[in-house]
């Protein structure tokens, strides 16, 4: 597959703050990349480097084979983007900031197209775009930052928290969405901290922490790489035998069922036993995005931001900075 974004030993510093410390990210042509890390990871700062926003200290990022802060114009034409903050200008309407966010992406050559879609994703979305920016809630900010991303195609997509303030039915709608896109041919980088999103959409997964990847690959392959919950009623079963495997670990015996993990690519040689041994009830769970999240993140979440937000500066600066379209 063709590489769309890769970084390579990517720095951002602030002052004594290093958002990014050696970051190595990757993303295929086509496929939805899960970038996920807590606050203060580094998921907006690397965001900021791709779209040009913010220059590396050191190291290499490249889009679509450019570099984002010297090609900045050029890339962002086939780029859309939604902000980890976003603020609206509180004297637009949601329509006319949408139009604009657009225009300057230059997604309005065909205006009858544009507009049909535009008109499609605020029912979709049930977004009112008649009121002016003051008076959105959060999550009706954050449907115009998703609907600017949206009404106009592009083959990258950057989406930093993308369902934010939103509801449980309208996070359904955007999952829906982003698959279109994906099976349109487009590329999507979803950073997130929010597992189940991610779950549900990503063909592969980078987990970041402290700047820096610390893990990444399929989902499958990562769970190859943690263990599956396995538990079956106890009733009258020896577990002794079962006890002395080795790809056995923590086997306990409470509440009336056996409950053990074993190694997730090893549980194909453990169904013939348990079948042996007419086991009833038998549960098996593979590992959750969750469990592979914590295996990181477990014992700390790293250094603590200075603010919700992941680069280091001032909340007044990165509000700046960060405003929809931006």
């Amino acid at each position: 597959m063709d590489t769309v974004i890769q970084t390579v030993e990517l720095h951002k510093h602030y002052g004594r703050v290093h958002a990014l410390d050696g970051l190595d990210l990757e993303v295929s042509r086509g496929e939805i990349h899960g970038f996920l890390g807590p606050n203060g990871a580094g998921k907006s700062t690397t965001l900021r480097v791709l779209l040009g926003l913010a220059r590396a200290t050191s190291g290499t990022a490249r889009v679509f084979g450019k570099d984002p802060w010297s090609d900045a114009v050029e890339l962002h034409r086939r780029v859309a983007s939604i902000p980890g903050d976003v603020s609206i200008w509180p004297n637009l309407s949601g329509g006319e900031a949408i139009d604009l966010i657009s225009r300057l992406r230059g997604g309005t050559a065909d205006h009858a197209a544009y507009r049909a879609r535009k008109k499609e994703l605020c029912e979709t979305f049930d977004f009112d775009p008649t009121k002016k920016g003051r008076a959105y809630s959060k999550g009706n900010r954050q449907k115009v930052a998703l609907i600017a991303a949206l009404a106009t195609e592009a083959e990258l997509y950057l989406l930093d928290e993308p369902t934010s303030g939103l509801d449980p039915l309208m996070e359904a709608v955007f999952t829906r969405e982003v698959r279109a896109l994906a099976d349109r041919g487009a590329t999507v980088l979803l950073s997130s901290h929010i597992l189940s999103e991610v779950e549900q959409l990503a063909d592969r997964v980078s987990i970041i922490r402290s700047g820096r990847i610390v893990d990444g690959g399929t989902l499958a392959s990562l769970r190859h790489l943690t263990r599956t919950e396995i538990s079956f009623a106890a009733d009258h079963i020896d577990t002794a035998a079962l006890a002395a495997r080795p790809e056995v670990h923590d086997l306990t015996v409470a509440e009336g069922r056996v409950k053990f993990g074993a190694d997730s690519d090893q549980v194909a040689r453990l169904l013939p036993l348990l079948g042996s041994m007419a086991v009833q009830g038998l549960l098996v769970s593979p590992p959750s995005l969750e469990e592979l999240f914590l295996r990181h993140y477990g014992d700390t979440t790293g250094a603590a931001p200075q603010d919700e937000h992941d680069d280091g500066r001032s909340p007044r600066r990165h509000r700046a900075a960060t405003r929809a379209g931006a």
